[in-house]
């Protein structure tokens, strides 16, 4: 009954997270003068710089190095962007929270949703920008790549519903995120192939690091046009829902204390 009544509650506010989603969107590119096409622009400078460092000083021997890098990219900043915004979902919402009765949860939801259209969306233009300079081949399995973005983005909710709610009660919350975030980075193969890391480490990043998993079903369906084991799928919805479970239930077991810290 309680799931059956926060999903009638969701559609109820479906218009305000649409509207909360279109501000985020809008303000990211305010007063700039391209707007819109730095989505674009911004992955592009970062893969030129990371491959002329690692080609040039690093001797990386990895095929087709921009598309390897980008297609990992793009599946981490959705990741650490939505994360790092819902994290502060909360309390930049804490006028409206005292004003009225909205669910405090849609302003996470608005803030990983924005995270998708700005950091993935758009991306995967740069993406193809990439596979075709650089003479990609395209396969009818690249269609395939909304599966693990579909995992990571309810995998993005659960953690930002958990990490929001602990950030209304502790504020180092996001310090120390940041921080995670950053050794997540390197424990991430986005920019170096995952036979590099030493046994064990290599065997642990396999099995519980989950942007691994997320990032090694995309490339299979782009970088390297083959389908991708079934079992990283179940594995990486496994992961999404039960990291969603736990979210939410942190989330509305503390939700309505926020009013007092916000």
């Amino acid at each position: 009954m309680a799931l059956v009544q926060t999903t009638k509650t969701f559609f109820q506010y479906k218009a305000l997270l649409k509207q909360l989603v279109t501000r985020d969107v809008k303000l990211r590119y305010r007063r700039s003068v391209l707007g819109y096409v730095w989505s674009i622009l911004n992955p592009l400078m970062v893969m030129t710089v990371m491959t002329i460092v690692f080609s040039t000083f690093f001797k990386s021997n990895i095929f087709n190095f921009p598309v390897y890098l980008l297609s990992g990219q793009v599946m981490f900043s959705l990741f650490s962007s939505s994360t790092g915004g819902a994290i502060n979902a909360v309390i930049d919402s804490g006028a409206l929270i005292k004003k009225t009765y909205v669910p405090k949860y849609i302003f996470v939801v608005a803030r990983v949703t924005s995270a998708l259209v700005i950091e993935f969306v758009f991306s995967l233009g740069a993406l193809f920008i990439v596979m075709i300079v650089t003479r990609k081949q395209f396969a009818l399995c690249n269609l395939l790549f909304f599966i693990p973005a579909l995992e990571l983005y309810i995998f993005s909710i659960g953690m930002g519903l958990f990490l929001s709610q602990a950030n209304v009660f502790f504020r180092d919350v996001q310090y120390i995120y940041n921080a995670i975030l950053t050794a997540w980075t390197y424990l991430t193969p986005l920019f170096y192939p995952i036979e590099i890391i030493p046994e064990p480490i290599r065997s642990y990043v396999m099995r519980f690091n989950p942007l691994y998993i997320y990032i090694k079903q995309f490339r299979d369906f782009v970088y390297d046009n083959t389908l991708t084991n079934p079992m990283f799928i179940l594995k990486g919805f496994i992961i999404a829902f039960i990291t969603f479970v736990i979210g939410a239930f942190f989330f509305k077991r503390n939700q309505d204390k926020f009013i007092l810290y916000i």
